[in-house]
């Protein structure tokens, strides 16, 4: 009887907590048309406290989400361009001579912010990508011989176009695995570009978004995550799930055996339970259900699959070879 009590106990809370999710929807959709799918996954990015990898050809509104979502958390935005001139100081900051007091001063950079939009990250050479690797694997930069904390909430949301390959530099497999989410970033529909074309046809048309919470809201959220309830069952099916990547044959899946050079490391084991957990949050849910897991699981997967070259001669993409493990995989 007690556990059914803090179930309802523990709902109420969720509910209570998650109520700004609808509000950050609402103030969005008055500049945002469609893309929720994107929204949806920026905000597991943002309570799950993991980065994203944004895919999808210019002109998607990628920038424009980015930097609308933290105008309405009332966060700090900084949006760099990456080119492959690009220096690490130019990223995280640099030591200036101060003749006059006859001693280096530091000029941060663009990277102390909130929410980092890194536009084309993979216009830039190795060594920006490790000063950024830095940043978000241990929220801190070092200047000189000082580190710097950064500042809570930080999310680094990383773009990359996948037509246009000439003059980019592959992201490297460790870089790409600490990135929580990969998202493809599609065109919108008719409808959508419909509405889109008679907005955004009229000039002087802007629309001022209002902050609906502070990033304090953020922190809470992320602490009451930790409370969702997640049933044995459902963590391992993920188990399972990340398992079928690295011994399909145990899955009764040996067509895949030739096809997957890599499976997925246990940062994808921990990213499921993060992000899920925040999708039952978005759904003000106080417990996770495999169809949460199930919904997130091609985000949290596909960037973390190297397929070999079979898998490539065949076009076979990690896409596919997600959707076989999850049609395969018995569902708690």
């Amino acid at each position: 009887m007690s556990t059914n009590l803090d179930m309802k106990a523990l709902g109420e809370k969720i509910e209570k907590a998650s109520l700004f999710i609808d509000e950050i929807h609402n103030e969005l959709d008055k500049v945002i048309v469609g893309q929720r799918y994107m929204i949806d996954r920026l905000l597991i990015g943002l309570l799950a406290d993991g980065h994203v990898l944004l895919e999808g050809v210019p002109g998607l509104a990628k920038t424009l989400t980015v930097s609308s979502l933290a105008k309405v958390i009332s966060t700090k935005f900084q949006r760099i361009q990456f080119t492959p001139d690009l220096l690490p100081a130019d990223l995280i900051g640099t030591l200036i001579y101060n003749q006059k007091e006859g001693e280096f001063t530091v000029k941060k950079g663009p990277i102390f912010s909130n929410i980092i939009l890194a536009d084309e990250i993979n216009r830039s050479p190795a060594k920006v990508q490790s000063a950024l690797l830095e940043a978000m694997q241990e929220l801190q930069v070092t200047i000189g011989e000082t580190t710097f904390p950064l500042q809570e909430p930080f999310l680094v949301l990383a773009t990359q176009n996948p037509v246009e390959q000439e003059g980019t530099y592959p992201l490297p497999e460790a870089q790409v695995d600490r990135f929580m989410l990969k998202i493809k970033v599609t065109y919108p529909t008719e409808h959508e570009e419909l509405e889109i074309m008679r907005r955004m046809s009229k000039t002087g048309n802007k629309v001022e978004l209002q902050p609906v919470i502070d990033p304090s809201r953020v922190i809470e959220a992320r602490k009451v995550l930790n409370e969702i309830y997640f049933d044995e069952k459902v963590e391992k099916y993920i188990i399972d799930l990340v398992f079928a990547t690295r011994n399909p044959e145990r899955y009764n899946l040996d067509s895949l055996s030739d096809m997957i050079s890599f499976g997925a490391s246990p940062r994808a084991t921990i990213n499921l339970n993060l992000a899920a957990r925040a999708h039952a949050f978005m759904e003000h849910r106080a417990y996770v259900t495999p169809e949460d897991v199930r919904e997130i699981a091609m985000d949290v997967l596909r960037h973390r699959i190297i397929p070999t070259f079979e898998a490539e001669a065949e076009d076979i993409s990690p896409e596919e070879i997600v959707q076989k493990i999850l049609s395969t995989v018995q569902v708690p």
